[in-house]
């Protein structure tokens, strides 16, 4: 029988650390494991330790230190010695602060080499901080946090994919109803939400949903959502089969990406009819690029968009407004030959339209 592992992620490194020793403690049997990144000297720590105290501390010095090297080089492989040893039930892993949990989850999921399994992914906020972390505009770098040198990421952003992945959104210190609100509609629909991580206590009989996570959290989903609400907080699916319009999405994507808010999905041009690109960003931070997979045929346009504010109305006609009319597209169709779109810096350069 394959050993359950516990993955837990966050951006609040002590909160992290309170949720991971309440976790561990209460549940017999098991072992946590936790890494950290130290980017400046290039080196990833790991420690493991169980109910009889601190087992191994050791530094490893990383030629690249990054959230995939350490994956690779340590994690995977720690994780995989630690179910062999045969002496705990089950593993807590605290993954280094701001890394996510989706590549051990895929590795997990799919390779039969290693005899454990994802029970579940837990993703820890802080509740006193739940804004700056959520909606606000710092990065990742600013807080001492980023998990490699390029690594551009803001802290809303990170926080805000580490809840949409995860299986249980763990609240450290007392948060706000307006907070819980906004976890509640960013959450999967399936996921649990816990007030206090005093009161959680893990069941490793659990085996995570990892189709269903991923549905969630694909840029190219075609899940439907509509509009959520709870409370104060709201997320709403803007889609369309057509594209945006280059010069006015270049004009309007401030608006439409910004604020303190959090959006992703998918998006297209005319001028690059046969490229599907990504969208993500939180709190004023927007980031925007090709999308690793491809769909086939012509992409769609689709965003999921979060907020705790009165302007969805706006937002709506703001999304309708960046979009291709009927006019353009019986003048020009769907593909446009152009010598320039403006977005090169972020998309590449143009390829000539089919």
């Amino acid at each position: 029988m394959s050993v359950p592992v516990t993955l837990v992620t966050g951006t609040a490194a002590e909160a992290v650390e309170r949720a991971v020793l309440t976790l561990a403690w209460d549940a017999p049997g098991a072992t946590a494991v936790h890494h950290t990144i130290d980017v400046p000297h290039q080196r990833l720590t790991r420690i493991v330790a169980d109910h009889t105290g601190i087992l191994e501390r050791e530094e490893t010095d990383l030629d690249h230190a990054c959230a995939s090297c350490a994956l690779r080089e340590d994690i995977l492989p720690t994780l995989a010695r630690l179910a062999d040893d045969g002496r705990w039930s089950s593993i807590v892993a605290h993954l280094p602060t701001s890394a996510d949990a989706t590549g051990i989850c895929r590795v997990l999921e799919f390779d039969p080499e290693f005899d454990l399994h994802v029970s579940e992914v837990i993703a820890v906020v802080d509740g006193t901080t739940w804004e700056d972390d959520l909606l606000g505009d710092d990065l990742l770098r600013e807080r001492g946090i980023h998990t490699s040198a390029e690594d551009g990421r803001s802290v809303a952003e990170t926080l805000c994919a580490l809840v949409e992945y995860a299986d249980t959104v763990v609240v450290v210190n007392d948060i706000s109803d307006e907070g819980r609100d906004f976890l509640s509609v960013l959450a999967r629909r399936d996921a649990r939400l816990v007030d206090d991580h005093l009161v959680y206590a893990l069941d490793t009989s659990r085996r995570r949903d990892h189709e269903s996570a991923e549905r969630w959290v694909d840029p190219m989903g075609t899940q439907p959502v509509g509009l959520v609400e709870d409370g104060v907080a709201w997320t709403l699916e803007l889609r369309s089969d057509r594209p945006f319009h280059p010069d006015r999405l270049h004009a309007h994507i401030a608006e439409l990406g910004g604020g303190p808010r959090r959006s992703r999905g998918c998006f297209w041009l005319p001028t690059r009819p046969d490229q599907a690109c990504e969208w993500s960003g939180a709190g004023g931070q927007l980031s925007v690029g090709t999308a690793l997979a491809q769909p086939e045929g012509r992409p769609h346009t689709r965003l999921l968009v979060s907020g705790i504010d009165d302007g969805i109305d706006e937002l709506v006609a703001l999304f309708h407004r960046c979009l291709l009319t009927d006019e353009e597209l019986n003048h020009r169709g769907w593909a446009w030959d152009v010598s320039d779109d403006g977005f090169a810096p972020w998309l590449g350069p143009l390829r000539r339209a089919a």
